[in-house]
């Protein structure tokens, strides 16, 4: 989950870190009143999760709340990369002697966090590590000490800092750390943080990714969704608690359990070749419940490109034969003319083929192997362009 700039920023203030403060507006005369009650130049942020905000126009300085009124008149309603402007961020202009980049992100590889930070701040830090990879300065974080001063001290040397900043550096940076594993979250970065023509060390920006496996322990966090840049079907799959991922095939896949769901889409994507390929990731879950099957399957449909449907579903706990029923209930509820395949395997598998095949539904047939359902999905799709 995303959060907007102001989300981050105010939750970096909660735990110490110094941000201008500003304020949200949703209206030009919400804007015209925090301009005021500033009082001095401001700066008029659209809050919208896409990058190039400055670019497209979502950034104006106003030097007067009247001029702040007239900027925000334009800037909210606007369009940036295909999301609308709903609110702008108000905040005190300052002045900028310099710009540094500094954020933690999970690295895998080596299954620690890792702080970097970079001298060329106010940019993408990918487009740093194209153009000059010396300037990012990297520090692995061990999540049981956390980070050490030292290890602040380190980068603050190696973006050669001026050392009369290093304190409040050093206290900026283990702050960021602490804010990044009490949220969960996959990335936290200042860019930029900012050196101030009074000399001060101001974080200007933020961004935080928080990890949405753990959201459960962050009721406050997950209160913050904005859903505008999701998706519709990805909102309406978290809201029916199924795993759900759009992707850009022809073969919309319902399958039970993560890892039978990554073979199904590999074998649609072999047998389909370079022209069909899997719509999406989906998992039910355990179950298949005939209410869930139901909900994935309207989820699938909503989607333009969906031409066949491959229903891959292993029966362990739950047995095949429920499941077929589950499935002839949730196609009595969601009427399609879409092709449908269905590959049944486990416990009652015959059985539930068999309940399948009853059926007789026109556009429904089973398969025996996931081989075979994906070659009939593939073939499907292809008849059906």
């Amino acid at each position: 989950m995303n959060l907007h700039e102001y989300q981050t920023k105010f939750r970096f203030a909660d735990f110490g870190i110094p941000i201008m403060r500003g304020k949200i507006a949703s209206t030009p005369q919400e804007a015209y009143e925090i301009a005021r009650e500033l009082r001095g130049p401001v700066v008029v942020k659209a809050q919208v999760l896409a990058g190039g905000r400055g670019k497209a126009g979502g950034v104006k300085l106003a030097q007067t709340p009247e001029e702040a009124e007239e900027v925000a008149s334009k800037i909210i309603g606007m369009t940036i990369k295909g999301l609308i402007v709903r609110k702008v961020l108000v905040d005190p202009a300052v002045n900028i002697a310099s710009e540094i980049y500094l954020g933690i992100v999970n690295d895998r590889t080596i299954g620690k966090p890792v702080m970097m930070a970079s001298s060329e701040g106010g940019v993408e830090i990918e487009q740093v590590a194209r153009e000059n990879p010396d300037a990012i300065i990297r520090e692995q974080i061990d999540p049981f000490l956390g980070l050490l001063d030292y290890q602040a001290r380190n980068i603050a040397s190696g973006i050669n800092l001026p050392h009369e900043h290093w304190k409040v550096f050093t206290k900026i940076a283990t702050t960021l750390f602490k804010v990044y594993m009490a949220s969960d979250a996959v990335l936290a970065e200042i860019n930029p943080l900012v050196i101030t023509g009074d000399n001060q060390l101001i974080a200007l920006d933020g961004k935080m990714i928080i990890d949405d496996n753990a959201l459960f322990r962050h009721t406050d966090l997950s209160d913050m969704r904005d859903t505008d840049a999701e998706p519709v079907e990805e909102t309406q799959a978290r809201a029916a608690g199924i795993s759900y991922v759009k992707l850009n095939g022809q073969i919309g896949c319902m399958v039970n359990g993560a890892g039978l769901a990554m073979t199904t889409m590999d074998m649609t994507k072999l047998y389909g070749g370079e022209g069909i390929g899997p719509a999406n990731f989906l998992d039910i879950g355990g179950g298949a419940q005939a209410a869930k099957v139901a909900a994935a399957l309207r989820i699938i449909l909503a989607d333009t490109n969906v031409k066949s449907v491959l229903f891959n579903i292993f029966g362990g706990i739950t047995r095949c034969d429920e499941v077929a029923r589950g499935i002839l209930q949730a196609l009595d509820e969601v009427k399609t003319t879409v092709p449908m395949v269905i590959r049944l395997a486990g416990t009652n598998a015959e059985e539930g083929r068999a309940i399948i095949d009853a059926a007789h539904i026109p556009n429904l047939a089973s398969a025996a192997t996931l081989t075979e359902a994906a070659k009939k999905a593939v073939d499907a799709a292809k008849g059906a362009q």
